[in-house]
């Protein structure tokens, strides 16, 4: 098969999908291929290769935006100014969690994924 004609026929299938993936709610796969006269093994080889290119995409994307690093830290001293703990919030927690080195304050609207790390943070801290 020349280019041309395979340039043709994937925007033929390209339509098809975008058409059966906006297909009305509670309307099967199935049964909007069979209204449309589509065979189906048809349909899942195109939608297959589509889906192929789109995570090859999106991989060489990455690539280029994610550099190869490795990650580290490095403590940085704290003035004695900064080291007392009874210090002004800027805002009322629902939470607060104090031990002699530490405080934590926390309110309702933190995120699951933020409160995960700090957890983490604390197990692994020594």
């Amino acid at each position: 098969m020349d280019q041309i004609t395979h340039e043709v026929r994937r925007t033929q299938w390209l339509s098809i999908i975008n058409a059966c993936q906006s297909r009305s709610e509670g309307t099967t796969v199935k049964a909007w291929l069979a209204e449309n006269n589509i065979k189906e093994k048809a349909y899942y080889y195109w939608l297959r290769k589509f889906r192929k290119e789109a995570y090859a995409q999106i991989n060489l994307n990455d690539n280029r935006q994610l550099p190869a690093s490795e990650v580290s830290f490095v403590e940085l001293p704290v003035p004695e100014s900064d080291r007392d703990t009874d210090f002004q919030l800027t805002f009322n927690p629902d939470a607060v969690i104090k031990s002699d080195k530490c405080v934590i304050a926390l309110s309702n609207s933190i995120s699951k994924s933020l409160l995960k790390g700090i957890m983490e943070g604390l197990c692994n801290a020594r």
